[in-house]
């Protein structure tokens, strides 16, 4: 066996393997390219007018004066030109005594202009794709292993992918259709050449995000206790003790306006220790859209005198290059149409899988011959997630508009939705001929995404047409993309329906050979 050949084995079985999670990986972390919009698209009853990062921070403060706690922590996420809502935790101290472990307070949503509470309904929105992308809806560490597993399977299959293709370059000007095998083999190579290096950077990215991780060890030997290392490595402050001693908290606006002089960026986050106590502090970090970098640093100010108490954030070369991978992969630095471009990479991703799941069927199938148990068992699994997937997200989306907005617990309802109705077509479609299942599949996903700007028309009063009247982009936007989406599945159930079985394929293929 040559080492291309060994590649090429390698490739096949790595990439199977790994594919219908690697799918669903791309899929949903493409979709996390915009999870600002799609969560201000799940929250219609929201709209607010931007104000400063320094007058978001005092109506917060305020609000947390009337309505907090002291002996807690407050972390305040300032709003942007994405994310108008402001969203404040509050993170309690732990009471030794307790019998259980404290619960977290809940989530407070805030109008940054006027400071009142925001009662839009609940809901994960885009945060549940982000979240699912690298923890699969399982625990997060299992999770996380899972996906990591998947991403050095996925980085193995480019590696072997460069070394078996001898024409890889040549191929990507070569695609034919309705021949089968060669058809797959076209597209797969298109998919994969057209963002090879946008997959190299995607995969090894995602990976070192979370090196620490899986690879703990150097931490472990170096460093008593895991904050001792973020304190080390990422400037996190250090934690003071409370004095006990009541101290009011200095306006927290002019230390907003003296941090962002000094990031020459806006602020992204405010954590404010110890409120009301002498030795209260108070911490803001640099927006991550100011840099490459996804870390920003850190200024920590004195809560009760505003003295400056440390600057963090200057850390060494590897630490930087560490930084500006977890940029590379969020992506948090784009503009709007460097975000488009990562979201149609991320897309030619999703189908460079795709298509490799369905060569490998294609490369399997005998004319004339019975399927194997393999070979129908792996075919059952690319309709399940390629045709499966896209329409449970169609379902969490219209879940969104049709749960009532009031009801209890319906952000767990929505997402519980993605996944009924996911796990229903992957069963349903079981009792279907294998290519009517397909065409079928993709059908209803083009129905389903094709529902969500209707049901939007009726369920709100921002539906496409008062959108695109009232020059409501964002709302108009995604609507125009749910039409664009449906398009798409509504073609590929097109295509899928008038493809040629692979053998009548070949057939003709010799009878125009021998003419």
């Amino acid at each position: 066996m040559t080492l291309r050949q060994s590649m090429a084995w390698i490739h096949g079985w790595l990439g199977l393997l790994a594919g219908w999670i690697l799918f669903a990986m791309f899929l949903t972390g493409t979709a996390s390219y915009f999870r600002p919009e799609i969560t201000q698209w799940m929250q219609p009853e929201y709209r607010a007018a931007p104000v400063s990062s320094a007058q978001a921070a005092e109506t917060a403060v305020a609000h947390m004066q009337r309505v907090g706690t002291y002996d807690v922590q407050w972390y305040v996420y300032l709003p942007d030109a994405r994310t108008t809502a402001m969203r404040i935790f509050e993170q309690r101290k732990p009471d030794p005594n307790a019998a259980k472990k404290r619960r977290r307070a809940p989530e407070i949503v805030l109008d940054p202009a006027t400071g009142n509470e925001v009662h839009a309904r609940e809901t994960r929105g885009g945060e549940h794709f982000y979240r699912f992308h690298f923890q699969l809806q399982l625990p997060p560490i299992w999770g996380r292993w899972v996906a990591g597993l998947c991403a050095m399977f996925m980085l193995g299959a480019i590696i072997s992918g460069v070394i078996t293709h001898k024409r890889i370059f040549a191929d990507f000007f070569t695609l034919r259709w309705n021949k089968g095998q060669r058809s797959w083999l076209d597209a797969h190579n298109v998919s994969a050449v057209l963002a090879l290096p946008y997959h190299a950077m995607i995969t090894y990215t995602g990976l070192i995000t979370l090196v620490a991780m899986y690879m703990p060890w150097p931490v472990a030997a170096n460093y008593a206790k895991p904050a001792d290392y973020y304190v080390a490595a990422f400037g996190t402050p250090a934690d003071r003790e409370a004095s006990e001693t009541p101290a009011p908290l200095v306006p927290i606006g002019p230390l907003v306006a003296d941090a962002e002089r000094r990031f020459a960026a806006p602020v992204s986050t405010l954590v404010v220790r110890h409120p009301n106590d002498r030795d209260s502090t108070v911490t803001l970090y640099r927006r991550t859209t100011a840099s490459l970098n996804g870390r920003g640093p850190s200024i920590t100010y004195s809560g009760s005198d505003g003295r400056l108490l440390e600057k963090a954030g200057d850390v060494g070369p590897a630490l930087a290059t560490a930084g500006v991978m977890l940029g590379l992969h969020v992506a948090q630095f784009a503009g709007p149409a460097l975000r488009w471009a990562y979201l149609l990479l991320g897309l030619t991703g999703a189908a460079m899988v795709g298509t490799g799941l369905l060569l490998w069927t294609a490369k399997r199938r005998k004319p004339g011959a019975m399927p194997f148990f393999g070979l129908k068992l792996v075919e059952r699994l690319n309709i399940g997630v390629i045709a499966g997937l896209p329409i449970g997200m169609a379902a969490y989306l219209l879940a969104n508009r049709l749960i009532p907005a009031a009801a209890t617990g319906r952000a767990e309802a929505e997402v519980a939705a993605m996944f009924w109705a996911w796990g229903g077509i992957a069963l349903l479609q079981l009792a279907r001929p294998a290519r009517r299942a397909w065409s079928e599949g993709f059908a209803v996903g083009a129905a389903a995404f094709a529902a969500i700007p209707l049901v939007d028309i009726v369920t709100t009063s921002r539906g496409l047409p008062g959108s695109l009247l009232s020059g409501d982009m964002l709302f108009a936007g995604f609507d125009l993309a749910m039409l664009a989406i449906a398009a798409l599945l509504a073609l590929g159930a097109w295509r899928s329906g008038r493809s040629k079985p692979a053998a009548k394929v070949r057939r003709t293929i010799r009878e125009k050979e021998y003419a």
